[in-house]
């Protein structure tokens, strides 16, 4: 995770947000906090993960992920949920394996925290990004005719805008660590809970509901791969650092930092909002929502390339540094 910022700023926004949640649990409907409660009390070994690394600087990434994947297993034993079916034979064949389909939900979940995690480096990106997604998940959830996931994807995104509120655009607050992986996770269960509840939707439409966000993370590893770095090594070659570096900071120029900083968030929506939409409109049909997935990989690919080599052609991974 890299952010750009020029003063200390207090990052318990992920403390302010666990308390709106748990706000909204008590004055939920019965049959909403039911469900509510076994999820916020599972986000606590990966809030807590990230929380100590906010206060003491201490913790790995791997770490975190752990705390992550621990958080998932004790939602599974709460809940009963998991991913038992993706739409392809083989892996649903595995899936049906009780012990398979928790570690496979735990670290699908995960990848999902680490994610958001990675976008957390710009005013407002973290949150407003969640806060999409959450309202995706949402409207899929009631599209699909369930009350109680929509109703829980609201409260999570009400939690999520108050903070926004705050933290958009001056940056008076940061979410930290622990709250990137508190969203992060919640994000990524409720996405888990949205397919598993609703037979008619596919499993695929959450996980492109959330696909800036994991695409981010795919690339991310790729590129450090590529650049014979550890997975877990932060740098400043993420699609918003390139936005911020490239695009806001020379088009605002005579703007101050804080508004070339803010500027970023509007502009990743846009990107942002292509996979969400798809999974609405394709939320049904797995054949359509992989090709949407790979078409959204395509457009981030384009778009990153035009950005590191000034043209358009499709990107290289052998990156070394990105000047400003």
């Amino acid at each position: 995770m890299q952010k750009i910022h020029e003063e200390p700023t207090p990052r318990i926004g992920g403390l302010a947000i666990l308390i709106g949640l748990v706000v909204g649990f008590f004055f939920a409907p019965p049959e909403v906090a039911v469900v509510l409660g076994p999820i916020l009390l599972a986000s606590l070994p990966a809030f807590l993960a990230g929380v100590i690394e906010d206060v003491f600087k201490r913790g790995r990434v791997t770490e975190r992920l752990l705390a992550t994947f621990a958080s998932g297993v004790l939602a599974w034993w709460l809940t009963g949920d998991s991913l038992t079916r993706i739409g392809i034979g083989g892996v649903d064949w595995l899936l049906a394996i009780t012990p398979v389909s928790v570690l496979f939900t735990a670290f699908a979940v995960g990848g999902v925290a680490n994610a958001i995690n990675i976008i957390d480096g710009l005013n407002g990106l973290a949150s407003g990004i969640v806060l999409l997604c959450m309202s995706t998940l949402g409207l899929i959830a009631f599209l699909a005719g369930d009350a109680e996931m929509a109703k829980i994807c609201f409260i999570l995104g009400g939690a999520t805008f108050g903070f926004l509120l705050i933290n958009y655009p001056y940056g008076k607050i940061f979410m930290g660590d622990g709250g990137a992986y508190l969203l992060g996770f919640l994000l990524g269960w409720v996405a888990v809970m949205v397919a598993m509840r609703n037979p008619s939707v596919s499993p695929w439409a959450p996980l492109l509901a959330c696909g800036y966000p994991i695409i981010e993370v795919l690339f991310s590893m790729a590129r450090r791969r590529a650049r014979a770095l550890k997975l877990g090594h932060p740098d400043r070659l993420h699609l918003h650092s390139l936005i911020w570096a490239r695009v806001t900071r020379k088009w605002l120029a005579g703007r101050s930092p804080i508004v070339q900083n803010a500027a970023v968030l509007p502009i990743m929506l846009l990107y942002a909002l292509i996979p969400a939409a798809m999974s609405i409109v394709f939320r049904k049909s797995a054949t359509m929502l992989i090709i949407s997935f790979f078409v959204c990989v395509f457009i981030y690919a384009l778009i990153y390339a035009r950005l590191v080599h000034f043209r358009w052609t499709m990107p290289s991974l052998e990156l070394r540094k990105v000047s400003g």
